[in-house]
């Protein structure tokens, strides 16, 4: 090609290219597809055209598709670290962590010390579930960039996974010092301990929240800080205060309708009436332990108790069941879009041993190579029935709450994503007693399957209930799981600084402090015929 007609082609790439890149931000995914195929159509190698592709089929749930662009991306540009990055982000969406690591780790050896691609890589590696990884790389980010407040919060961040408090909490410090609109740096620095007369920050926490904020997630980060903080210091009223506030604002800026989940409960319970069937044929004979039930309500205790065992692997959070029911479902109707309440019905007729083969298979893709393991997602309570169907050996461990304890820890956690119906005590009381109404049905119909584990129970006497426990995992005592505080493993949740703790009693009665702000919700729950203390 001519030079005139190569320098003609290259500023017809960079148009086209800034032009899809507006249609994206402005949120115009359609148009952005549409003007993307015609770029890459006419510009076929240009590696950001791709790149955009890849990006467009992210936002789009097309995680495939993405792949397949970003693959064509790196076979323009090979040594691309950013492309590497990006085909990581992928791959974490697929479920593939062990393959997103490797990923990770082709882009590290490809970004010298450049600090933002470095920073990068250390999300990259965390969202893997490699924080060690996500560690390293976090501190040649900082290195190249010592005053770089965004590479200092991502470490400040994987140094709680991994248990690191006091090193968090000096990373926060030095966030806020760089960068004071970091509202979530405080949030996240409240968290990490409990707060003391002689060493918190709620002066500063109130100076802040009465000046002018820049938007409404500011204000429900600080609100969120300070109830944490007053609550530490036994001063209950003004905690509740700022709970409310911060629950209330965030829920304003929510959409959601929780009579959509409480339908599918009903609509779980009429798909899946009756006790499961003998084993399926072909069946999968492996035993993962799938810990349920809502969240803050002891399952990552659990997981840690169970986790310290020699023979159990802790995989964390997987969203691997879901994924696997969904695709499953959308398989048999050519991947037409269906609404949830034919997705339900639909799911009670799969080959549930193909089903089972399908969850294990991500599951392995995800990096959990151990022949037993424990899966966390709470969530897959809502599947139990299904996990009978698709893994006949597995073990469903559900941890139970008191009542007004579960919900009052749900209520005063603010979730990175996820239970939307946690910020307004109405819809909190509507969820729990349809989660209850499940949880009743499944130990009706399949009694042998489930184990039920009461926190406060398990706090009252830690080694006889962790006796019972592993007895039912069909696992020997080892004392490792009576110490699981000193369990090294990293710990994601919301629960990652508590986790280092030995078993504590005092956050069981804690919603007695609130006995008054949280009487709606009591008396929601005694009119339904459960008790409350």
């Amino acid at each position: 090609m001519s030079e005139p007609r190569l320098q003609r082609a290259t500023e017809s790439a960079a148009d086209a290219h800034r032009e899809v890149l507006r249609l994206m931000r402005s949120g115009d995914w359609g148009a952005a597809e549409a003007a993307c195929q015609a770029m890459n159509a006419r510009c076929p190698d240009h590696a950001a055209g791709w790149q955009c592709a890849s990006h467009i089929a992210m936002r789009l749930n097309r995680t495939a598709d993405a792949l397949g662009y970003i693959d064509r991306a790196l076979s323009i540009e090979p040594g691309n670290a950013g492309l590497m990055i990006h085909r990581g982000q992928c791959l974490v969406a697929a479920g593939k962590l062990a393959d997103a690591r490797q990923a990770a780790a082709a882009a590290q050896r490809g970004a010298g010390g450049d600090g933002m691609l470095l920073a990068a890589i250390g999300s990259l590696y965390s969202r893997a579930n490699d924080q060690q990884c996500a560690l390293a790389a976090c501190e040649q980010a900082v290195a190249a960039a010592p005053d770089n407040a965004q590479f200092i919060f991502n470490r400040a961040a994987v140094r709680r996974f991994l248990g690191q408090i006091a090193a968090a909490e000096a990373d926060y410090d030095r966030v806020i010092a760089l960068n004071p609109a970091d509202y979530e740096a405080y949030r996240n620095r409240s968290q990490l301990r409990t707060q003391s007369a002689q060493s918190n920050h709620v002066a500063e926490l109130e100076a802040l929240i009465a000046q002018p904020l820049p938007d409404w997630r500011a204000e429900v980060q600080l609100q969120y800080a300070l109830a944490k903080e007053y609550e530490d210091l036994e001063q209950y009223e003004q905690s509740f205060q700022h709970l409310r506030h911060g629950a209330t604002l965030r829920r304003r800026h929510m959409r959601y309708d929780v009579a959509t989940d409480l339908a599918t409960v009903d609509w779980i319970i009429d798909a899946f009436a009756t006790t499961p069937s003998d084993s399926a044929p072909n069946a999968c004979d492996e035993a993962p332990i799938f810990i349920v039930g809502l969240p803050r309500s002891g399952s990552t205790l659990v997981d840690r108790i169970l986790g310290s065992h020699s023979q159990l692997h802790s995989a964390g959070e997987l969203k691997c069941l879901a994924l696997a029911i969904v695709d499953a479902v959308r398989g048999q109707t050519s991947g037409a879009q269906l609404s949830r309440r034919e997705l339900v019905a639909r799911s009670a007729s799969l080959d549930f041993a193909a089903l089972g083969r399908d969850y294990l298979d991500r599951v392995r893709a995800a990096g959990v190579d151990a022949p037993r393991f424990t899966d966390k997602m709470p969530l897959n309570y809502l599947y139990c029935g299904l996990i009978a169907r698709a893994l006949p050996n597995a073990k469903i461990v559900h941890v139970w709450r008191d009542p007004m304890a579960a919900c009052y820890a749900i209520y005063k956690t603010l979730f990175e994503d996820g239970y939307p119906y946690s910020y307004d005590l109405a819809e909190l009381g509507q969820y729990y007693l349809c989660y209850r109404r499940l949880m009743a049905h499944w130990q009706a119909i399949m009694p042998a399957a489930i184990y039920t584990l009461t926190y406060e129970e398990l706090v009252a006497d830690q080694l006889g209930q962790t006796r019972k426990l592993l007895q039912f995992c069909g696992l020997e005592w080892q004392d490792a799981c009576a110490q699981f505080h000193e369990n090294a493993a990293p710990s994601t949740t919301a629960s990652a600084a508590q986790v280092r703790q030995p078993i504590y009693d005092s956050s069981i009665l804690q919603w007695r402090h609130y006995r008054q702000q949280l009487a709606p919700l009591s008396s929601r729950l005694n009119a339904a015929g459960i008790r409350t203390q």
